[in-house]
């Protein structure tokens, strides 16, 4: 069997922090066994190899997000990236067309599809090896994983199950998106399950669905469509018009961290950066990453956090409407993550028909800026800490605390890190050119 885990969305509801350029699954906020912090992707790859599915598992996320995902796995696992984000079906068929294509898989071969940011122990995962036996036996095309409701929620969707025999699984009888509450409580009297997002089915299935919609049975050609695709999900395009499933139930840990409400539940201390939280405030949490200190006095059940991308102050069950505003706002990126390091803007001034942007770059150990041509006009790295080793037309030096470097128009230039390096970048534009953030 292989795993397909999909890193999809930009975690909208998780802002300031998450955004287009970092999603929710990359945040370092949960305890990590042993102490320290880790992200979901980190807890999910860890999970993988501890359940015996790391071999196999290959992680499908947009090209922005590639060297952040090989990252944040520490490069486990094969990254494959999409152009555009086309939604979950598109992402699992090319998740499977990879897969195919390099004869890493089979046609008769099971592939399990599952998001990248699932919240769930380990148990949950051990399950998925039970997919292989139960298509088999059950002589179904599609294997689901839910769990048992904690409460009725209209967040999630249900799946709702028939009566089975002895076997774990059960068929599945129907699918709901999203109830309102009052169906919710109907829903879990009816035993219903929340939908986890995890499918099962033969490779040969995807092909022939994929035949069946006119679509290339090659990752490149279906790549060249991208563009011009509609959003298709999995649920829609494929498991509510299966005839033949079935669900397995899992009864033990599954959550979806997506919002503040349920991603604070999981903190392991009311405060996460600079600033406290006093007075009569509880079940508040602080979340700060700036360097000035955000403090809470007297007032209960918030989340206040803070990033480069801004400030949020919230009652936690009316968190969630930060998505809605987000959208109707500014798309401008003041904060970002790679495979080298982070960049955080500082400063962005128009004058004139030039942009001066000011940045401070942080290079992880060992990691470099390959040499390239400078962006239009002119640029100067200032270096605030760390030692490594400067690179121009070819030629090396010494990069230490308190130099300065300046790149001329067209100049090749790099920059290596021997130990961690902090820098500010002050660059010069013209106004009409994009500027181009460090990826």
């Amino acid at each position: 069997m292989h795993t397909i885990l999909l890193c999809g969305g930009s975690g909208q509801r998780l802002w300031p922090l998450s955004g287009r350029i970092r999603s929710k699954m990359y945040l370092e906020l949960l305890p990590a066994p042993g102490g320290g912090k880790e992200s979901m992707i980190g807890r999910v790859s860890r999970q993988l190899e501890q359940t015996g599915l790391g071999e196999t598992a290959l992680f499908v996320t947009h090209r922005d997000q590639l060297a952040l995902t090989r990252r944040y796995t520490r490069d486990r696992y094969p990254v494959i990236g999409e152009p555009e984000k086309r939604g979950t079906f598109t992402a699992a068929a090319l998740g499977a067309l990879y897969l195919y294509s390099s004869g890493k898989a089979k046609p008769e071969d099971i592939l399990c599809v599952a998001p990248a940011d699932m919240f769930a122990d380990d148990g949950f995962f051990r399950l998925f090896h039970q997919f292989t036996d139960i298509l088999s036996s059950s002589q179904a095309d599609l294997a689901l994983l839910g769990t048992r409701p904690a409460y009725p929620s209209d967040q999630y969707g249900y799946i709702v199950p028939g009566k089975g025999g002895p076997e774990a699984y059960a068929p599945v009888v129907a699918f709901e998106e999203k109830p309102d509450i009052a169906r919710a409580q109907q829903l879990l009297k009816d035993q219903a399950l929340w939908n986890c997002g995890v499918f099962a089915f033969p490779l040969s299935m995807m092909l022939a669905k994929l035949e069946q919609m006119g679509l290339p049975l090659e990752p490149a050609p279906l790549i060249d469509q991208y563009p011009g695709l509609p959003v298709r999900s999995f649920d829609k395009e494929v498991a509510e018009r299966c005839h033949r499933a079935v669900v397995l139930p899992h009864e033990g840990e599954w959550r979806d961290l997506g919002s503040w409400s349920t991603l604070s539940s999981e903190l392991s201390e009311p405060v996460t950066g600079a600033g406290g939280i006093w007075g009569a405030s509880r079940d508040s949490h602080i979340v700060n990453q700036l360097d000035i200190p955000l403090h809470v006095i007297g007032v209960p059940g918030i989340i206040a956090v803070g990033s480069p991308e801004g400030i949020l102050v919230a009652d936690k069950g009316e968190a969630n409407a930060i998505k809605d505003i987000q959208q109707a706002g500014s798309d401008m990126t003041r904060y970002g993550e790679s495979d080298w390091g982070s960049y955080t803007v500082i400063d962005r001034t128009v004058s004139g028909t030039q942009v001066v942007v000011t940045m401070k770059l942080s290079l992880l150990p060992g990691q470099r800026f390959t040499e390239s041509p400078s962006l239009p006009a002119r640029k100067s790295w200032i270096i605030l800490s760390g030692q490594g080793e400067y690179l121009r037309e070819g030629t090396a030096e010494a990069a230490r605390t308190g130099d300065i470097f300046t790149m001329a128009r067209g100049e090749l230039h790099g920059l290596k890190a021997y130990t961690a390096l902090s820098l500010l970048e002050i660059r010069i534009c013209d106004h009409e050119d994009e500027l181009r953030l460090p990826t």
